[in-house]
């Protein structure tokens, strides 16, 4: 029998990125594998984890957990709270922090060690923040899991973690969300970001240091440069980086680069999947959650070597150094190879298939049985 976990879904981050995604996928397969779940939450995704978790007993925290500083007091002193009310047996604690004094055992998961390992790559308080967490889980936490043996290897040589208590497992990809576009969806997509019928390529995340995209402009303007009519450059995704700022300001006028913002995930599949090639030259990853979702969406990737990306990609995926001559050269070799677009199409399609939250759960339900044992 499966222990009753409490997840603490209330400090998944507002801007609902890629670690949205995991703990809502991770969430419903838990809940598919008749685990006995606890999801306690900010009042506004109550419903969200209800539809998602049908089984689970969904637990709006209190109003004021949407400020960060609220929610970090809460976790240490709310949080223990309800784990005895609720009867817990084990906590998850999905996004780094953990509750000290709780008494139960804790699984903490860790995401990635690039606030160590490129710590300039990184707001700097942000940073300070993942890294003093990252420490006490790594210390306190009954189990620790990590998406990839990457990450796990870097966390064993950066903070000689115990290897014994670290658990890996995998993302996984929600085929309802990311899939291989419809006529429909390649449309809407298009329609939302005005482009008219023009190719693009196709960038999706955060515009924050590790991802790398000022080097990604520049490698795109050197690719199409000799380009007649160049495909359009759409970076999707959030956070202002004025080092990108300043990359595009050296665009020149021929080539066009598209800055739409967030997109809702009804538009992904048509984004991801429409695009000429899908361009994620990040410098470190944990997982490379994109990569995957891009990979399902049937786009041709062109990621690089670095960190977990590797065991994502496989062979279905093509490879660049992370600096903007390498990227150029990748990037321009494929947009010329119509052939080895499609083959990495359908080599993508089938590896992302591998990568499930249903396995994804097995591995997590192992890490809470080991935790309480």
């Amino acid at each position: 029998m499966t222990p009753r976990v409490l997840v603490d879904a209330a400090a998944v981050p507002a801007d609902r990125g890629a670690l949205i995604r995991y703990v809502d996928g991770l969430v419903a397969a838990l809940d598919r594998a008749g685990a006995n779940l606890v999801v306690v939450c900010q009042r506004a995704d109550a419903a969200r984890y209800a539809g998602l978790a049908p089984s689970a007993r969904i637990v709006p925290g209190p109003h004021d957990i949407t400020n960060r500083a609220a929610r970090l007091a809460w976790e240490q002193t709310g949080l223990p709270l309800l784990a005895r009310q609720v009867a817990a047996e084990v906590i998850h604690a999905p996004y780094y922090s953990i509750p000290l004094r709780s008494g139960l055992p804790t699984v903490a998961t860790v995401h990635d060690l690039t606030c160590f390992t490129e710590p300039l790559q990184h707001d700097a308080v942000k940073a300070a923040f993942f890294r003093s967490a990252t420490r006490t889980a790594v210390r306190h936490a009954s189990r620790v899991v990590v998406p990839s043996k990457a990450t796990r290897d870097e966390l064993i040589r950066v903070l000689s973690a115990d290897p014994t208590r670290i658990d890996v497992a995998y993302h996984g990809v929600d085929p309802a969300l990311f899939h291989p576009p419809s006529e429909q969806e390649l449309k809407h997509a298009a329609d939302r970001l005005g482009l008219r019928g023009a190719p693009y390529v196709a960038f999706l995340g955060p515009l924050e240091p590790r991802k790398n995209v000022p080097n990604l402009i520049r490698g795109f303007v050197r690719a199409v440069r000799e380009v007649p009519d160049p495909p359009v450059l759409v970076l999707a995704g959030g956070v202002h980086n004025p080092e990108v700022d300043a990359a595009v300001g050296e665009v020149p006028s021929t080539v066009r680069v598209l800055r739409p913002g967030f997109l809702s995930f009804t538009d992904l599949p048509g984004f991801l999947g429409g695009a000429l090639v899908a361009a994620f030259p990040s410098r470190g990853e944990g997982f490379g959650l994109p990569v995957l979702e891009a990979m399902a969406c049937g786009a041709p990737v062109l990621t690089t070597h670095r960190t977990s990306l590797p065991e994502v990609g496989g062979d279905a995926v093509a490879y660049t150094e992370p600096d903007a001559a390498s990227i150029a050269e990748a990037l321009g070799t494929l947009l010329s190879s119509p052939e080895r677009r499609q083959e990495l199409s359908a080599a993508g399609i089938a590896r992302a298939a591998e990568f499930t939250w249903d396995a994804s759960a097995e591995a997590h339900i192992l890490a809470y049985q080991r935790a309480i044992e």
